[in-house]
């Protein structure tokens, strides 16, 4: 009897592995399958994301025919919105963190396991229980013991700590959704200074080409008159080299502009052989802005301002959530267990098929200082996210008041440099007349015509600074893009000054810092965000609508092209 029961069991073990080794390998095929499928259809999506936008490009360049496209500037932001790959990094940061929020309410409800084992007695145990099972004192084989186990659990009371996870997991969603923000701010500034920059290096391709013109003009009357012997070889000499030095620059001047349309489709997404033609001009317009209105906009509209109260807000619910470890914790429980002989059978003890339901409760009372440094932990981050608010604020200060100064200096560069490029010109021609008049020197000419290249330099470099630092002044406020970040305040009014302070104390801030009034810990409704289908809020003219009423702005006074 031993021996035969001794067989069966070798018999069952080796099938049970045979079809454990079977089930395992095809699992892995399919695992495989799967994985590979999943590795194709990905790489298949990401050829065909890349490809749409490039492929007549590609083509065309292949063929030696780059693309030629026609933009204004409120075409290529909006471009840039659609395309640009940091924006859409910043976008899959707003997943996450609404998944890490999703992750936070699950925990609130219940939970269903199960727990399942199979043993089985051998030796003398097992011999004797085969004895009594022969004698029939048991009616079930004792030597083999399967139990399953299923429990469904829901939590009643955790000390605080899934409500302020949720609360921290919210305004994790707010910094994500106002990164975002920022992020499609700072790529409008950049689509806006690198258009402007294609702009300022074609007027400089054109101040180059009038001196070479001017130069070979020069040069040409020069050697007429050094062939009547009436100038010196050194006239000419001089004039050689002028002209050559010109078209250097000429040369240079045409490499900047290529590096500059490369950079520009690079942030816009275009592919960076495509030809731009910007059809807008660098202009003058007058601003009256005055700094105190322009940093109380920005202390209310930089998303990064508010992103780092938010963060301040966050820090706060982690530390709370991770007080409640000092708190006991209640969980409703139903359980079902099922023991015997076999899987899912109920032969055997009473214990084997029973249902158990009730409440646990559970408080660690001593845990050697764990929850204790733990809050530490969280406490130190919370001081530390209240000084980057701090520095946040500064920040944004000193960022309104650079972009300020340098569109005032630039204002004020832009009125000089008109006036010394009209003297220059002057200048050029009586130098020109009175070398005809062989009453001027050759070197009176070329010290005019490099004072006349320098003043439309630096007038043209005074108009990109001017423009720059405007878009800079845009960003430097927080012009929105998308996201209303003034809806994130209490009913979006100015005196809603960010929270500053821990929910215990304030010693680590100064007296007039500890006295600032924050805002309750409200969770405020997040935006919404258009499709990417949708175009971008990107008018320059709008926004710069939208500044000047919320700020008091002056209308424009002037406009002139350069």
């Amino acid at each position: 009897m031993k021996r035969y029961n001794s067989k069966r069991l070798t018999a069952l073990v080796l099938s049970s592995i045979f079809s454990l080794t079977v089930m395992g390998t095809a699992y892995a095929e399919i695992s495989e399958n799967y994985v590979r499928d999943d590795t194709e259809r990905l790489k298949s999506t990401r050829i065909e994301e890349m490809s749409v936008p490039r492929t007549a490009a590609v083509n065309s360049a292949s063929m030696g025919n780059p693309a030629v496209v026609d933009l204004t500037l409120l075409e290529s932001v909006r471009m840039a919105m659609n395309n640009n790959r940091t924006i859409k990094e910043a976008d899959t940061d707003v997943d996450s963190a609404k998944w890490a929020r999703h992750e936070a309410r699950r925990a609130a409800g219940p939970q269903l396991t199960w727990e399942g084992s199979a043993r089985k007695i051998k030796g003398k145990a097992g011999d004797y229980i085969d004895q009594q099972r022969q004698m029939g004192n048991i009616n079930y084989d004792g030597t083999k013991s399967y139990t399953n186990s299923f429990s469904v659990a829901i939590p009643i009371y955790t000390g605080g700590k899934i409500e302020n996870s949720i609360a921290a997991s919210e305004y994790g969603i707010d910094v994500a959704d106002l990164t975002l923000e920022a992020t499609k701010q700072n790529i409008r500034y950049q689509t806006t200074a690198a258009y402007y920059n294609i702009l300022q290096n074609r007027n400089l391709i054109q101040v180059r080409q009038e001196a070479v013109d001017t130069l070979a003009a020069h040069l040409k009357n020069v050697n007429a008159q050094y062939t009547v012997g009436t100038v010196a070889k050194s006239d000419l000499l001089r004039s050689q080299v002028e002209l050559a030095n010109a078209q250097q620059n000429l040369i240079n001047a045409q490499n900047n502009y290529d590096i500059s349309v490369a950079t520009f489709n690079n942030i816009v997404g275009l592919p960076i052989n495509t030809i731009v033609n910007a059809s807008d001009e660098l202009t003058y317009t007058k601003y009256e802005l005055s700094l105190p209105a322009c940093t109380e906009y920005a202390l209310y509209h930089r998303p990064d301002g508010l992103a780092a109260d938010r963060g301040v807000k966050a820090a706060e619910a982690q530390m709370n959530a991770a007080k409640s470890g000092w708190q006991p914790s209640l969980t409703a429980q139903v359980s079902r267990n099922l023991g015997g002989d076999g899987p899912f059978k109920t032969n055997g003890s009473v214990d084997n098929n029973s249902t158990t339901y009730g409440v646990v409760a559970t408080w660690n009372i001593f845990d050697n200082g764990i929850t204790e440094a733990q809050v530490a932990q969280k406490k130190a981050a919370l001081k530390k996210a209240q000084q980057e608010a701090l520095a946040m604020d500064d920040k944004i200060q000193l960022d309104v008041q650079t972009a300020l100064l340098n569109l005032q200096a630039a204002e004020k560069n832009i009125q000089t440099t008109k006036v010394a490029v009209d003297k220059a010109q002057e200048d050029y021609k009586i130098a020109q007349v009175r070398y005809s008049a062989g009453v001027g020197t050759n070197l009176d000419v070329m010290d005019a015509e490099q004072a006349l290249i320098t003043a439309q330099t630096t007038y043209i470099t005074a108009l990109y600074n001017y423009n720059t630092s405007k878009a800079s002044l845009d960003m430097a406020m927080g012009i929105k893009v998308d996201l209303d970040v003034a809806g994130y305040y209490k009913n979006g009014l100015p005196g809603d000054i960010p929270v500053r302070e821990s929910a215990d104390k304030t010693q680590n801030l100064s007296a007039s810092e500890a006295a600032m009034p924050k805002t309750h810990a409200i969770q405020l409704p997040h935006a919404e965000r258009p499709s990417e289908h949708e175009s971008a809020n990107v008018d320059v003219a709008t926004e710069a609508a939208m500044a000047e009423e919320a700020v008091a702005e002056a209308a424009v006074s002037e406009t002139e092209e350069g």
